[in-house]
């Protein structure tokens, strides 16, 4: 997988009250990813960008909420979480990933 691939499949680190539940218990990372990307290759894109070794990858699609404004209904965009177990013993740190 190219540089450039692995750049439009993560997205960012998804950072909440219970993807931090699950760093702690499970091993497990939360990244928001392209709506197109498969689980190979978020797994690959993770592998080579932190230097890690993937156990499995959980995907949740998450649709856009209806808000109702001034203008009327609108829809906000729909985005796409992987959840990222890793091998034991191994972690991400999101302040210094190179």
């Amino acid at each position: 997988m190219n540089q450039e691939r692995i750049f439009q499949v993560l997205l960012g680190p998804h950072i909440s009250e219970k993807a931090s539940i699950c760093a702690d218990e499970n091993n497990q990372y939360v990244f928001k990813v392209a709506p197109n990307a498969t689980k190979l290759e978020i797994k690959k894109a993770v592998e080579q960008l932190f230097k890690v070794n993937v156990v499995d990858v959980s995907t949740a699609v998450i649709k856009g909420k209806v808000k109702r404004n001034r203008f009327g209904l609108s829809r906000r965009a729909g985005t796409k979480k992987a959840y990222v177990r890793l091998e034991q013993g191994q972690e991400i740190d999101f302040a210094v990933a190179s």
